[in-house]
């Protein structure tokens, strides 16, 4: 089993992969899955995927997303936008009408939140919180 931990702010975030239960089975997919980001490394662009399973869209609930990128400072550099409705993705509650789930992409310029500055070439980690749970990896960018 596989456990990735980063400190982020105020919150861990930790995601276990391939996971088994007690009788040797794979258990079902997570109802959220934070892709990686491509291209990685990147410069000066990248997208971020991630999908959500139509479970989390019953009964009505549209789920409250957001997607930050943090320094390895854990300091914010940046929210990413929603490709498609070009929002930034902070606290966007999001539908879908898929009876499968929705895949979302969201989209990073390089850029340093509120300026027209790059950011430096470096490791940074990408966060996503869907309804209260993190799901984080990391990108790099390379110049």
């Amino acid at each position: 089993m596989k456990r990735y931990a980063w400190a982020v702010g105020v919150g861990l975030g930790l995601v276990a992969a391939g996971v088994s239960s007690a009788g040797g089975q794979v258990q079902s997919p997570a109802p959220v899955e934070l892709k990686q980001n491509y291209p990685n490394p990147f410069n000066p662009a990248t997208t971020i995927p991630f999908y959500m399973d139509a479970g989390l869209f019953t009964d009505g609930h549209r789920p409250k997303v957001s997607l930050k990128i943090y320094n390895v400072l854990a300091q914010l550099v940046a929210v990413p936008i929603l490709q498609g409705s070009g929002e930034a993705v902070d606290d966007l509650e999001l539908n879908c009408a898929n009876s499968v789930g929705c895949a979302f992409n969201a989209y990073w310029d390089g850029k340093v939140l509120n300026t027209d500055r790059e950011a430096a070439s470096g490791i940074y980690i990408y966060q996503l919180i869907v309804d209260g749970r993190r799901y984080t990896k990391k990108m790099i960018i390379m110049k």
